[in-house]
């Protein structure tokens, strides 16, 4: 007998062998690639799927070896990956192809019901575990042992199903182990193929981000000088020349700024917006992919224009217009270039903003905030980039989440002075400020936050953030072991109190009593302004309280009136 079973799992295992041959020749092909890599798979799609594992099955039937009047075979490896790739649907329709056809070729057959009903059956589990394997940290064992188990559940539907009972025991006996232990890898080997798909993916789109800085990089010079027909001509033709899409537009709120590509006809620049898709995503200020040319809702019958990502250009909250991707073939909008596009989108809403600095700047001539925007130091955003750069390739996910950070940190960088924001809004700031330090310093830095819930708190944008920054730039950075900076507010009856702890290296008596002096010292400067600031507005009573020694880090309070007092400058 276990002769008997060493020479069926060898056959088995080259059995196996073939399917996994297969299915790496499958990975093979970029059709395929596309189909199993697509952010929306739709309902042709899966149809697509359910017959291409369904015809694996059928071919592990056909490879199997006949034994007892049933089959040792390699059918259910198809359907089970099928199942764990493409959801229930997929699983469902790929099992009752392999099962139906199983049954088919031996109606009758002391198995043949037995079989087919497993097959059916292990398509629908897998098709139901879908969830799990996306969310399990070892993808592979968890196939390996899901395959396995549904190998002993058919195991047991022979025994059930197939009569004399005798006799399904006998050849469960025989078949069982081989079957459960060759599927089971099977199972998991070809789970690890089509996972590499998933990987190169993760290259490419590691590719897509350094690609996204590279396109904000060179349209820049042109954002900067807002969003009209001539800067919009330049960026679009830059993304079209450095991307594979066939046509790239971007609009304002009812105009068309520039399109180029297929398209280009009857997509004027200059003329209204005339696709119902992107006057959905101005009107919602949401992302939508359109996988069909009815979709994308062109007026012209004969438009090029099949498949679309459409992405809302935002100044803050409010959308001013939109970055369009269009590509000619349905269905072709693959989660690398969707990552692509909202990168583009948020790193676009960051420039347009930017744009608004000089203007900006004129408006706040008078005002103190004028001092501490000029101060956006180039060495952090230097340093940010480079931090970005560094994990483009390794931590690809980490590096689209600090792009984000960096362009919320613009952005609250840009507000106006006559503002007041709440307390949240500010620390969320900060958080990005801090996601962005954190990267750099890695476990090195320790953020603590003591901000109690429903707080009343208004104050003037950027006054919090420098005390925080300065902790960060000059209390910590030259600081070898563990730096922890706490932030915290206390909410007392008519003002709240904000405090900034750090303990790092702290300043020296002489120093902390000079720092408040109208001179050139890079610590000074931001906490000068902030003092200057509180001043002005709630009164010389309100300045900063600044504790410090050398070697034991540095503490910063200010309070802030719930009910503002505006004092004449």
């Amino acid at each position: 007998m276990f002769t008997l079973l060493v020479i069926l799992f060898q056959n088995l295992i080259n059995r196996v062998g073939l399917i996994m041959l297969l299915a790496f020749i499958m990975t093979r092909i970029n059709s395929f690639r596309k189909l199993v890599s697509k952010q929306n798979i739709n309902i042709k799609d899966k149809l697509l799927l359910s017959l291409i594992f369904g015809i694996y099955g059928i071919v592990g039937t056909y490879t199997g070896i006949p034994i007892r009047g049933a089959i040792a075979n390699a059918r259910v490896i198809g359907v089970f990956v099928g199942g764990l790739l493409g959801g229930p649907i997929v699983g469902t329709l790929s099992g009752l192809i392999a099962g139906g056809h199983r049954f088919l070729i031996d109606i009758g057959g002391f198995t043949a019901f037995s079989c087919g009903f497993s097959t059916f059956t292990e398509g629908i589990i897998a098709g139901f575990l879908k969830k799990k394997i996306d969310k399990a940290d070892n993808k592979i064992l968890f196939a390996l042992a899901a395959g396995m188990v549904a190998e002993v559940w058919q195991m047991i539907i022979i025994l059930i199903f197939s009569k004399p009972l005798s006799e399904a025991l006998e050849l469960v006996k025989i078949i069982g182990i081989p079957m459960i232990i060759a599927n089971g890898l099977g199972i998991a080997v070809c789970i690890s193929i089509i996972y590499s798909v998933f990987k190169d993916l993760e290259t490419a789109e590691a590719y897509q981000a350094q690609l996204a800085l590279k396109i904000a990089n060179k349209t820049l010079k042109y954002l900067r000088k807002g969003l009209n027909e001539s800067t919009a001509l330049e960026v679009v033709k830059i993304i079209k020349n450095m991307t594979g899409v066939k046509a790239v537009a971007i609009t304002d709120k009812e105009k068309i700024l520039a399109h180029v590509g297929i398209g280009e006809d009857h997509h004027l620049s200059g003329s209204q917006v005339r696709t119902s898709l992107t006057k959905e995503v101005l009107r919602e200020g949401k992302c939508i992919i359109a996988n069909t040319k009815d979709e994308i809702g062109c007026d012209k019958i004969d438009c090029g224009l099949k498949s679309a990502i459409i992405i809302p250009l935002m100044e803050g909250d409010k959308v001013v217009g939109s970055l369009k991707l269009y590509k000619d073939e349905e269905n072709s909008i693959t989660k690398v270039e969707s990552e692509l596009a909202l990168g583009l989108g948020h790193l676009f809403s960051t420039q347009i903003e930017l744009s608004k600095i000089d203007y900006q700047s004129e408006l706040l001539a008078k005002s103190e905030l004028k001092a501490l925007q000029a101060q956006i130091n180039p060495h952090f955003l230097f340093n940010a980039i480079n931090t970005i750069v560094s994990l483009i390739r390794t931590q690809p996910d980490s590096a689209r989440r600090l792009l984000l950070h960096l362009g919320n940190y613009f952005r609250n960088n840009l507000q106006e002075s006559n503002n007041e924001v709440d307390l949240y809004r500010e620390i969320e700031n900060i958080k990005s400020y801090l996601e962005i330090e954190k990267a750099r310093f890695g476990d090195k830095l320790i953020i603590k936050y003591d901000i109690p819930e429903n707080i009343d708190c208004k104050l003037p944008p950027l006054l919090l953030q420098p005390i925080v920054e300065n902790a960060v730039k000059h209390g910590i950075f030259e600081k070898i072991e563990e730096s922890i900076v706490e932030i915290i507010a206390l909410d007392n009856d008519e003002e709240t109190e904000l405090i900034v702890k750090d303990n790092g290296v702290g300043m020296s008596e002489e120093f902390l009593a000079s720092l408040f002096d109208d001179k050139d010292n890079l610590t000074g400067i931001g906490l000068n302004n902030v003092n200057k600031r509180l001043k002005n507005k709630y009164g010389k009573g309100y300045g900063l309280i600044i504790k410090s020694k050398l070697g034991h880090g540095t503490t910063v309070k200010m309070r802030i009136p719930k009910k503002a007092r505006r004092v004449a400058v």
